[in-house]
């Protein structure tokens, strides 16, 4: 399925945050409009145990979490979120889970589309999807394709759906990509594959190359990843772009989930300072200077952390020594 083409500037979308409710709005207003985060992941995790604890079916949870993600959305909209990315149906969801929850995900997954399409135009959103799209069923293939397409126009917030989405099997589908477009080069150039490594195709293959090889090629990487139901893992979840994401967990259960609690997050991630390895903002060149010299730390580490040998114990290991060369 193909990717949308990049959004323009989300500063030239009205902003809609009027439409915002009592609760939200008293959360957006302590924002930094400036740090609105362009990229929002969330891990939606825990419809099934929502059922479980209300002594529901499972399916109940999941209908429940289809409302969540509305709220959800409309309220990325409303802030001019340029790209919201939800983790909907995992690769391992369709090989480990029961059949008949399998079907039922379609079912709803169909339902959600076809009954949202006009809320989406309506908010100025437009449908995407990553993952192995092509091995769900086509009848799913199909609505999604039309869903796309309806909403392909719009210019707000992206939604884009993980679906039948595994990370690593994103990364072996990029790493197939970029050895089958290697094999399509030196067939056209009527030279080897090591014809063309030894002229210097494997030193100019780096991050970026892998970048533009995945999913998500289109898309800015996640500056904030939320998981629901408070589990402290990362799901086989785009693990090549949140390399440097922040991750706000809450122990709330994605169907409790809404717009407010999205808000909730931002101002928490607002409230992060973000390195991407290096010293931060808050770090001058005073405090730079202000640094112990690495010969100084050294000698602390040396007569402070590394323990001084016992002059008692050294002379009872000479003396043994000693003995032991009398008796040779």
């Amino acid at each position: 399925m193909r990717a949308p083409t990049p959004l323009s500037d989300s500063s030239r979308v009205p902003n809609r945050s009027h439409e915002l409710s009592a609760d939200e709005l008293s959360i957006y207003r302590q924002l930094d409009q400036a740090k609105i985060p362009q990229h929002v992941a969330i891990i939606m995790d825990g419809n099934g145990r929502w059922a479980g604890k209300r002594a529901l079916k499972r399916f109940l949870g999941h209908q429940k979490g289809a409302e969540s993600v509305q709220f959800v959305v409309e309220t990325a909209s409303r802030i001019n979120l340029p790209w919201l990315t939800l983790y909907a149906f995992s690769l391992e969801n369709n090989l480990r889970r029961p059949k008949s929850e399998v079907s039922f995900l379609m079912k709803l997954l169909r339902s959600y589309l076809v009954g949202n399409v006009k809320r989406m135009n309506d908010n100025n959103v437009r449908m995407a999807y990553i993952g192995r799209t092509h091995d769900l069923p086509q009848e799913v293939q199909d609505t999604m394709q039309w869903a796309s397409e309806s909403t392909a126009k719009n210019t707000g917030t992206t939604l884009t759906l993980a679906l039948n989405y595994g990370a690593r099997s994103e990364i072996v589908d990029a790493v197939r990509s970029l050895l089958t477009d290697l094999t399509t080069e030196a067939h056209t150039r009527g030279c080897s594959v090591d014809d063309l490594l030894g002229a210097g195709a494997l030193e100019s293959l780096d991050e970026s190359s892998i970048a533009r090889a995945l999913y998500t090629a289109h898309m800015p990487d996640p500056d904030l990843v939320i998981r629901t139901s408070g589990e402290q893992r990362i799901s086989n979840f785009l693990l090549w772009q949140i390399a440097y994401s922040e991750i706000f967990v809450t122990d709330r259960l994605w169907p409790d989930f809404n717009g407010l609690h999205l808000l909730e997050a931002i101002n928490a991630y607002q409230h992060r300072e973000r390195r991407f390895g290096g010293l931060g903002e808050s770090f001058t060149d005073e405090d730079l200077n202000n640094l112990e010299p690495a010969e100084e730390v050294a000698a602390e580490i040396k007569d402070h952390l590394i323990p001084k040998p016992d002059p008692k114990s050294e002379l009872k290991t000479e003396a043994k020594a000693d003995a032991l060369l009398t008796r040779r």
